[in-house]
């Protein structure tokens, strides 16, 4: 087929409690809650991972997912904390901003590789370049994972899903799907890679006649599908059509078709409301 259509959507993270963790995205890093949803049972995608139970997922970003990469905080009730593995690097944000709010509430901050870093309390890294938050682009820069063979990584996002290389250097690699987009970059670590509990999933929309073509290029490869092209309702909302792949590590990834997810993915101006009004239930909210 030719080139993938694709744009980056947002990454997945398993949080253990919501009320800290909101404090952390809205007023640490000064994102918004763009929407928020509860949900009775698990996901037939295992967006909530492998766990069939009551769940919640709430967005946060910069802006809409239209046009910003977004965070999706998923809670499992009753999972007050997670096993981190090595498999998820950090996301880089431009924000001098969210330093500043860390200094005035005494949020800690540490270095990493001449960047200063604010890590959610789940122990998600943030690598923040400390400049001014752009007001017309989105602040989220790029998104980094782990990989134990830079080759196979390469030949898989780079050749099978297409994804353009715009830098190799050293041990790391630095991909789009095109220009005004958080990038994705895979770095190579020497030791073994271990996804433990909270590994992730990262997401891309896709015109919805694309889905099938991937799904033949994944077969012919031989690659990984984890969920086959599958149709998930949300209550009252739109329905989409997902496939979840995994690379050459295990990291997931799921294509889903851009037409359903721009109607899903709509900012609901109440979800802060209802993300409040549940974290209030919560039994051991921010203990």
């Amino acid at each position: 087929m030719s080139s993938i259509t694709g744009r980056a959507l947002h990454y997945v993270f398993k949080v253990g409690d919501r009320a800290k963790n909101a404090f952390f995205y809205r007023s640490i890093l000064g994102m918004k809650v763009l929407r928020h949803e509860e949900f009775t049972e698990g996901c037939d995608a295992q967006c909530n991972g492998p766990y069939d139970n009551r769940w919640s997922k709430t967005m946060v970003g910069y802006g809409p997912e239209a046009s910003h990469f977004v965070i999706e905080l998923t809670y499992n009730y009753g999972v007050k904390s997670y096993e981190m593995g090595n498999d998820f690097g950090g996301i880089t944000i431009k924000s001098k901003e969210a330093l500043d709010r860390a200094k005035s509430n005494n949020y800690p901050i540490t270095k990493e590789n001449n960047l200063d870093v604010l890590t959610s309390p789940d122990g998600y890294k943030f690598f923040v370049i400390d400049e001014p938050q752009p007001s017309n682009a989105d602040p989220v820069v790029e998104v980094t994972i782990n990989s134990t063979n830079l080759i196979k990584s390469k030949n898989y996002w780079k050749d099978l899903l297409t994804m353009k290389l715009l830098k190799e250097e050293g041990k790391s690699l630095l991909l789009s799907y095109g220009n005004k987009q958080a990038s994705l970059r895979i770095r190579e670590i020497s030791d073994p890679l271990n996804r433990a509990k909270a590994y992730g999933r990262i997401a891309f929309a896709v015109p919805l006649d694309e889905q099938p073509k991937i799904d033949e290029l994944i077969k012919a490869a031989s690659g990984t599908i984890l969920t086959p092209l599958i149709t998930l309702d949300t209550p009252g909302k739109a329905t989409v059509r997902v496939i979840i792949l995994a690379d050459p590590d295990g990291h997931e990834i799921c294509f889903v078709d851009e037409e359903g997810f721009s109607q899903l993915s709509a900012v609901d101006p109440e979800g802060d409301t209802l993300l409040d009004r549940y974290i209030e239930k919560d039994p051991f909210q921010g203990k």
